[in-house]
């Protein structure tokens, strides 16, 4: 049996100002219509596995359920970690859990912010690999080097596994080379791209991490002993798990155990770690121009321009990256693009917010669009989801006033209901107990206007919540 293990935790900055702490790249559309972890799934169509278990951020929670609904993937199957732990923790509380029953599932360790172009190529390298795994291998799959990158580590090849012809035995991992030793690797062909993809049974992971990382799998073991059941997550102890050390699964057991084998994969891999990377793999027009969004280019070339809102013109711009969001412009040399990272430190350091959540924020009801705001006023576009309701809640600092401009909603103020529908609006002051529902079969919009001295999220006191916020 198989049973894909998706790792969807993280909150890089690479990809600023489109990926933030509260929606990484994992959870966008960078390549086509579906987000990274929508195309991770897909790209298992019609392999004979398990429903994929997902482990991802708690703040990343109601993303991820969103994500895996659309696909109609959604079935209990999201661990969320109290903390970010590194790989080995993670991969842990998977196997764990996946031989909660007594079963021994091959785990397919996957990330979900990668793309793989050949998706025929992936599934083939798999079932090469699902031989070796069965034969109690723990297997790490290497990319066919196409360049001499130095921002990938490399897995150095050995001797043909005696299990399988299709495989090589692991003679070591190697960190991230300068651009003279990647060109060695290269030349040498016995070096791969470290992928950060693996297959192995649960019981056989477990076992070697036992041997080489006892701390880990105690620390694991104890936070998967008292899991809590909440809507569609696995909730383990938040202590226990605490107190795990942070480690990568190469650290961790692969590069200690004497059962790790290599599958070659050649699928048009890249794990999207730059602007530059993305422009990589995109479609070009024949100026090698990267356009998406309402963009209009003269005398450009080789630039990746994106436009969230508005139009975006450039004249006479070459390799250059252009990101355009509701509340931040990017603009970078493509070949410094890895430097994004100290812009998002600044934001940091200043205290400022655009690091961390976008204007437009999503939530398990729906989401809301921060439009406008001022000394002691705020306006939103909130739009809540056709069947869903928001907390029952109350504010202490804030009134608000609500205007529906599309779709009905169900208010009730203080234990009275009433039902409003386009162009109505109602008054809610300062210390009402209230909430809002969407009674209807179409999407409800309505505008959203805070007034007071304080307007932070944090001024909400929930009484009653389906999503278990309170």
């Amino acid at each position: 049996m198989l049973l894909p293990v998706i790792m969807a935790g993280g909150s890089g900055s690479r990809l600023w100002p489109l990926s933030r702490e509260l929606m990484p790249k994992q959870f966008l559309k960078l390549c086509g219509d579906a987000t990274m972890l929508q195309a991770t799934l897909a790209r298992l169509s019609g392999m004979a596995a398990e429903l994929p278990l997902v482990i991802c951020n708690e703040e990343h929670r109601f993303i991820a359920a969103e994500q895996l609904r659309q696909l109609s993937q959604l079935n209990h199957n999201i661990i969320l970690e109290p903390a970010g732990r590194n790989t080995a923790p993670a991969i842990a509380l998977a196997a764990f859990w996946a031989r909660r029953n007594g079963d021994d599932p091959l785990l397919l360790v996957l990330a979900a912010d990668h793309v793989i172009q050949d998706a025929q190529a992936f599934q083939t390298a798999v079932q090469r690999a699902t031989k070796l795994a069965e034969a109690d291998q723990l297997v790490t799959f290497g990319i066919v080097a196409t360049a001499p990158e130095i921002g990938y580590g490399y897995i150095r090849r050995g001797a043909v596994s005696a299990v399988s012809d299709a495989a090589y035995s692991v003679a070591e991992f190697v960190e991230k080379p300068n651009r003279a030793v990647a060109e060695q690797y290269l030349a040498s062909g016995e070096y791969y791209w470290n992928s950060g993809m693996f297959l192995f049974k649960a019981s056989v992971f477990l076992a070697e991490l036992a041997k080489f990382r006892p701390d880990i799998m105690a620390a694991c073991e104890q936070a998967m002993t008292q899991t809590e059941p909440d809507l569609d997550f696995i909730r383990v102890n938040k202590q226990a798990f605490a107190a795990c050390p942070s480690e990568s699964i190469d650290y961790a057991v692969m590069e200690k155990t004497d059962r790790a084998v290599v599958v070659p994969m050649d699928a048009g891999w890249s794990d999207v770690g730059s602007w530059s990377s993305l422009w990589e793999i995109s479609h070009k027009d024949q100026a090698g121009n990267v356009q998406l969004g309402d963009v209009l280019q003269h005398g450009s070339s080789d630039n990746y321009i994106f436009a969230e809102t508005g139009v975006v013109a450039t004249v006479g711009l070459h390799n250059t990256v252009v990101i355009q969001t509701k509340d931040a412009v990017l603009v970078a040399a493509k070949d410094q693009v890895q430097d994004v990272k100290h812009i998002v430190q600044q934001l940091k350091q200043a205290g400022r917010s655009e690091h961390y959540i976008h204007r437009e924020v999503y939530r398990p009801w729906g989401k809301y669009d921060s439009i406008d705001n001022g000394n002691r006023y705020q306006v939103k576009r909130i739009t809540v989801k056709p069947g869903e309701k928001l907390s029952i809640q109350m504010h202490h600092h804030r009134a608000e006033h609500w205007i529906v401009v599309h779709g009905t909603a169900k208010v009730t103020i203080d234990q009275q209901q009433q039902l409003l529908t386009e162009n109505q609006s109602v008054y809610i002051p300062i210390g009402a107990v209230h909430s809002l529902e969407n009674p209807g079969k179409i999407p409800l919009e309505l505008i959203e206007v805070q007034s007071g001295a304080y307007l932070g999220e944090d001024d909400i006191v929930r009484f009653s919540d389906l999503y278990g916020r309170v």
